[in-house]
């Protein structure tokens, strides 16, 4: 996380907030993005290998061609750099990273998601020092999802913060220093 927060505040040192033009050149944030979305996909998907009887509707397995070993190497491992030199996106274009779909079925909100996580993430990395809970480390981080519309993660409590508050005038004052779970 540092490595990603680092290029973000290079970015945006003389800066309050990034821009959609600070967001354009965060060639890592962005790699962090797509292994992200390889890795985790927001769609649920049944992991087994079902029986399909005749008229029924197949979706592909956008979780196991993301974990493909054929396709990625080191795929259960996550290693954002895999997307430095590649030109695999995440707009159906490319079979190995189907995170929105692809072809017809592509996710109509693709654009608005992404411009969402990424504006939004990048400003959260930007503001906020995240740190794990006191003691624990990243192996013990509870990733277990839930299943719903989408997937999410069944447990937030892992994650504390330490963060700064502006105010409207923009004077910096270190008002919280952590906050606990609930």
């Amino acid at each position: 996380m540092k490595k990603v927060q680092d290029e973000i505040r290079h970015w945006t040192s003389e800066k309050d907030r990034l821009t959609e033009k600070d967001i354009d050149n965060l060639k890592y944030f962005k790699m962090v993005i797509k292994e992200t979305l390889r890795l985790h996909t927001a769609v649920p998907l049944n992991r087994q290998n079902p029986d399909v009887r005749e008229g029924v509707r197949v979706f592909i397995n956008v979780w196991a061609i993301a974990r493909d070993p054929k396709v990625w190497d080191q795929p259960e491992k996550f290693i954002p750099e895999r997307f430095k030199d590649s030109l695999v996106d995440y707009r159906g274009q490319h079979f190995e990273l189907l995170p929105f779909g692809g072809c017809r079925r592509i996710c109509p909100g693709i654009n608005m998601a992404m411009a969402t996580i990424e504006f939004v993430l990048a400003n959260m990395l930007h503001r906020f020092d995240w740190k794990l809970s006191d003691g624990m480390t990243p192996e013990e981080l509870d990733l277990e999802e839930g299943r719903g519309f989408t997937v999410f993660r069944k447990s937030l409590s892992s994650l504390c913060l330490s963060i700064i508050i502006v105010d409207l005038e923009l004077q910096v004052h270190p008002c919280i220093n952590h906050i606990e779970p609930e």
